[in-house]
């Protein structure tokens, strides 16, 4: 009888506890799926949109632009919204892999700063909203680095040899070689490139370890590097949190890029995808972003709400006089591109 009681005791809290889990769990009537570039937003911005609209987001992130592409256009998987790089956007809008934007449901596009709508990559914005920019620069100890830092000469001078750390990114490497030497980062001209090439093969003698991506972001505040290539977000990141570090952008210029949302050809659900590119461009929403991830947000009223250090750092918000001097890389045809493999592969085997 005792045992009775018990059992019937422990299938009643099962029951209650059951209904507990099954009350508190949430109820999606749509979804959607997002095709991000990275851990690229914050988690309570997900969940605000997700409890307002009742439309769960299925998030899948990938690291490399190219692969992202490849796998839209094979349209094994279907997406609602991506993130997508300057430099492939005209490629996607060419071939058909992009819908139009119904901007009438995309009202908070009238919060992005003119200097970011309307760019050769996309005229009038047709199919995209910007998302977040930001540039590639240098990041310097300034406790052993004491002549002033506003070149990419810097990374030349043999004082800091086995102290620099470059991109293991064609693009990136190649394009401060082309700056250096007063050339566009978009040069096809092969001789320029020859010229870059010989400038970085020079250079190998005074890098160690040769190249990297994400490492050289823990190398420099551990003292292993003095001088690094970096990302604008992880470079006003690491001087935000030591203050020896300072991020700048070469006067020779750099690489500006934006990164954008949008809906694929092929989406399942348009509408949907159409709300959460409205939410995300908020000013709420952008400021939230920014803070989380540490770049830069095209939304000028959510920069208006940011810290004065922040907003009114040129290096994170570029002053005319630098966006004229920095590019958007752009989509090398396959013939270019062979010359560029052709001296990346001598480079990184010291040919």
């Amino acid at each position: 009888m005792k045992k009775s009681l018990k059992l019937l005791s422990l299938l009643m809290c099962i029951l209650i506890v059951g209904t507990m889990f099954t009350g508190c769990k949430k109820k999606y009537t749509e979804e959607i799926n997002f095709f991000n570039y990275g851990e690229n937003i914050d988690e309570e911005t997900v969940k605000q949109f997700e409890k307002e609209y009742g439309i769960k987001v299925n998030i899948e992130t990938f690291d490399d632009m190219e692969a992202m592409y490849h796998k839209v256009k094979s349209g094994g998987v279907k997406y609602d919204v991506i993130l997508v790089s300057d430099a492939l956007m005209p490629r996607m809008i060419d071939q058909n892999l992009l819908q139009g934007l119904n901007k009438e449901i995309i009202p908070n596009i009238s919060q992005m700063d003119d200097a970011y709508l309307n760019l050769d990559i996309d005229p009038d914005n047709k199919y995209s909203v910007p998302y977040m920019f930001g540039t590639v620069g240098l990041i310097y100890n300034k406790d052993v680095v004491t002549e002033k830092v506003d070149s990419w000469d810097i990374l030349w001078n043999e004082k800091y040899k086995d102290k620099i750390f470059m991109f293991d990114t064609y693009r990136d490497t190649i394009g401060a070689a082309l700056k250096k030497l007063g050339y566009s980062l978009n040069s096809t001209d092969p001789k320029e490139i020859k010229e870059a090439e010989s400038l970085l093969l020079e250079q190998i003698k005074l890098v160690n370890p040769i190249y990297g991506v994400d490492n050289g972001t823990t190398m420099i505040p551990a003292g292993e590097t003095d001088i690094n290539m970096i990302w604008s977000g992880e470079g006003l990141n690491l001087q935000d949190e030591n203050p020896n570090l300072e991020y700048v952008v070469p006067k020779e210029g750099a690489n500006f890029w934006i990164d954008s949302l949008c809906i694929p050809y092929n989406a399942s659900n348009s509408e949907a995808a159409h709300k959460f590119i409205n939410f995300v461009s908020d000013k709420e929403s952008a400021l939230r972003i920014a803070d989380e991830i540490g770049y830069t947000t095209p939304n000028k009223e959510a920069r208006l709400e940011q810290p004065e250090e922040v907003r009114n750092n040129p290096n994170a918000y570029m002053p005319q006089e630098i966006m004229d001097r920095c590019e958007i890389y752009e989509d090398f045809p396959l013939e270019v591109k062979k010359i560029y493999d052709e001296a990346w592969m001598n480079i990184k085997t010291n040919k």
